[in-house]
C-alpha cells in the first residue's frame, strides 16, 4: 500500500508541474477591443470611451489673432481667384499686434465735449505706433458714417480723438457715443473685417 500511495502522488505532482508549464507559455487571453488581443494603454481606454469618436472637435483656435488669421487663411484657400504671388500674411499678423497694442495697452483719458467726446490716446515704443498706424485713419472712417463726426491731432505719445454726434440735438444719440467710449467706438463701422481680408490679399488699402 505504502508504494501505491508513493506512486500515485509522484504521478500527481507531476501533472501539476506539466499544468503550470503550459499556462507559463500560453499567451494571454486577448482584450475584446484592440485588435491582435493587446491590451490598450490607459489613455487608449480613455478615447475609446462611447460617445469619444462622435464628440465635435473644438471651435475656439486657442488664440484669438491666430483665430483670425487661420479663418482668413481658409477663405483664401476657399477662393480659387486668390493671387498667392501677392498673399501678405505676416502684414495681417502686424496689423493684428497693432490691435493688441492699442486695445489692451494703449492709456485713454476721456472727457466730455459737447455733442461727444474727447479721448487723449497714448503709449509708449510699439505701442505709440500702433495708436498712429490705427486710430488716425479709423477717424475717417468714423467721420464718413451717418452718425459722428471725428477728427484726430497728434499729441505726445499718440493722438487726440474727438468725436461728436452729427446730430447733437439727439440726446440719445449723444448718451451712447458717451458709452461707448475710445474702444466701442473703435469697433464702429463695418471695414474690419474687409479690410483685413484685403490686407491678406496684398491689396492696397486707403484707410487703416
Amino acid at each position: 500500500m505504502r508504494s501505491v500511495l508513493v506512486i500515485v502522488l509522484s504521478v500527481l505532482a507531476t501533472a501539476v508541474l506539466a499544468g503550470h508549464t503550459v499556462l507559463a507559455q500560453s499567451p494571454p487571453a486577448g482584450h475584446p477591443a484592440m485588435p491582435g488581443g493587446a491590451m490598450p494603454h490607459h489613455h487608449q481606454m480613455r478615447h475609446a470611451m462611447p460617445g469619444a469618436a462622435s464628440a465635435p472637435a473644438p471651435g475656439q483656435a486657442g488664440q484669438d489673432a491666430f483665430g483670425a488669421i487661420a479663418e482668413i487663411v481658409g477663405m483664401l484657400d476657399a477662393d480659387p481667384k486668390t493671387d498667392w504671388s501677392r498673399v501678405d500674411i505676416e502684414r495681417l499678423r502686424q496689423h493684428l499686434i497693432d490691435m493688441h497694442e492699442v486695445v489692451l495697452r494703449a492709456e485713454v483719458k476721456q472727457a466730455p465735449v459737447p455733442g461727444g467726446l474727447a479721448m487723449e490716446v497714448t503709449g509708449t515704443g510699439r505701442t505709440e505706433r500702433a495708436i498712429l498706424a490705427m486710430v488716425v485713419p479709423h477717424a475717417a472712417e468714423l467721420d464718413r458714417m451717418s452718425a459722428y463726426a471725428a477728427r484726430t491731432e497728434t499729441i505726445p505719445g499718440g493722438v487726440r480723438l474727438t468725436v461728436t454726434a452729427k446730430n447733437g440735438s439727439d440726446a440719445g444719440a449723444v448718451a451712447r457715443l458717451r458709452g461707448l467710449g475710445f474702444i466701442g467706438l473703435l469697433t464702429e463701422g463695418g471695414h474690419h473685417r474687409p479690410h483685413h481680408l484685403a490686407m491678406a490679399r496684398g491689396e492696397t488699402l486707403h484707410s487703416h
